[in-house]
């Protein structure tokens, strides 16, 4: 072959290797601590993990934590929730708390999304990671397909985002007590306080018909974390 031919065949070889090889992005990526995060494309660029908090793989439920706390425990009530506290015969808030009727001895703070000492992503991953905000549930619910499927025998919704990227949400339940209970539902905190009931948050939740942001959970109970982290 003569070599203008050689070069006639290589040159549009090379650029579609370029094309599609080593200039595609990558769907998921891993930072050092050994999370996978998905960059869906989404309007603020907040990046999704591809697993619950305390999980090892996406399939994996993980760990349940009552809101505002950071480790898993064998009963999810109010009197073994860390902010409550019973104060005349009434269980009452010691911490996110802007109302005084719902404050132990009118206790306020003020404080409406969780700080990291109290967060389940941060507290358990690391610098960088963060329960996302009911903010950014509903960016999320907003910017993706929300699609009922089973993966690798686990019911749930597969998310896919404005760049063809997607995470998988399994249905999870929740801790009532000592009782794991509607196991057909997705229920996932949010690190946003419910600023009109006090003693709810905000938490993303869906089943195979519906999928919607709300804050109806009390925060004593039992729901697993899915971390996100700042682009």
């Amino acid at each position: 072959m003569r070599l203008s031919g050689v070069k006639a065949f290589l040159v549009p070889m090379l650029a579609v290797f370029f094309l599609f090889g080593c200039c595609k992005e990558k769907s998921v990526d891993v930072v050092g601590d050994g999370h996978e995060y998905v960059d869906l494309g989404l309007p603020s660029g907040t990046l999704w993990a591809t697993c619950n908090v305390g999980a090892s793989s996406p399939e994996d439920v993980g760990d349940y934590f009552a809101w505002g706390e950071t480790a898993t425990k064998d009963i999810y009530d109010w009197k073994q929730y860390k902010f409550g506290i019973l104060c005349t015969d009434v269980y009452k808030l010691t911490k996110y708390c802007n109302n005084p009727t719902c404050g132990c001895n009118g206790y306020v703070d003020n404080l409406t999304v969780l700080e990291p000492v109290d967060d389940a992503a941060s507290a358990n991953w690391g610098v960088g990671w963060r329960m996302p905000t009911a903010e950014e549930f509903d960016e999320l619910h907003q910017n993706t397909t929300f699609v009922w499927t089973t993966q690798n025998g686990v019911e749930g919704r597969l998310l896919t985002g404005p760049n063809g990227n997607s995470i998988f949400l399994p249905a999870t339940g929740f801790y009532l007590d000592d009782n794991l209970i509607c196991t057909g539902l997705g229920i996932y905190w949010s690190s946003s306080l419910q600023t009109t009931s006090q003693v709810s948050a905000w938490s993303l939740h869906f089943d195979y018909e519906n999928c919607h942001v709300c804050a109806t959970y009390e925060r004593s109970r039992g729901q697993v974390v899915r971390a996100v982290k700042n682009h």
